[in-house]
């Protein structure tokens, strides 16, 4: 008979059954620990003071603290800042749809930005700032990262990612990023919401996305 080793199916029951509870609870302190950080680090940014962004709260990343999937992108739009969560809005809902179409769990996905103050200028974002993204690679540890556009793409390709290679501009192209991390370059989503071809174009380039998770191992 055979198993259902779907991504998310539960584990089924066998004379390993004691070694699988114990890498449950091995995945289970790993999760508590990037919890634990990610909190840490989203009161340091509510703290810091090298962006001047005034009243406006810093936007955080979003989403589960160990994904397989990281999305990324440069700053935050109205509604972003509005409530203070990336990818909240119009890009998070046309992604969701994108996911649900693709048959990926949304439940694998991290969203977050560079500049996560919201200031008029992103390329202004201070360095300190932009550095913590290498800070939230390290602890949500994905398997791949989405750069959704330019912006986005110089700013990872000059940070001090460890063990890392640049990414280059090529769409829809899976490219390694790490060891341990591939990376996929697509359009900016907030670029391609208003226009039918500029939607198409991110399509072509999201939907490798779909093809990378369907053929990730199921563990």
């Amino acid at each position: 008979m055979q198993t259902d080793r779907r991504k998310g199916a539960a584990p089924v029951p066998s004379k390993n059954a004691p070694m699988r509870s114990l890498d449950d609870e091995i995945r289970e302190k790993y999760l508590e620990r990037a919890i634990r950080e990610l909190n840490q680090m989203s009161r340091e940014v509510q703290e810091c003071q090298h962006c001047p962004r005034g009243r406006l709260m810093p936007v955080l990343g979003s989403g589960h603290p160990q994904a397989d999937v990281f999305m990324l992108k440069q700053a935050p739009m109205a509604s972003e800042i509005e409530e203070g969560v990336a990818f909240y809005g119009r890009a998070g809902n046309a992604l969701m749809k994108s996911f649900k179409r693709l048959g990926i769990d949304p439940l694998v996905v991290y969203g977050t930005l560079c500049a996560k103050c919201p200031i008029p200028e992103p390329d202004l974002a201070a360095g300190e700032c932009v550095g913590r993204l290498v800070e939230e690679l390290a602890i949500v540890q994905p398997k791949i990262v989405v750069v959704m556009g330019e912006p986005a793409l110089r700013i990872l390709n000059g940070l001090s990612v460890p063990l890392s290679r640049p990414i280059e501009q090529r769409e829809g192209e899976i490219q390694p990023f790490t060891p341990t991390i591939d990376a996929l370059y697509v359009p900016d989503i907030d670029d391609s919401l208003d226009e039918e071809g500029a939607k198409q174009r991110f399509w072509r380039a999201f939907k490798t996305l779909g093809d990378w998770y369907e053929d990730l191992p199921p563990y």
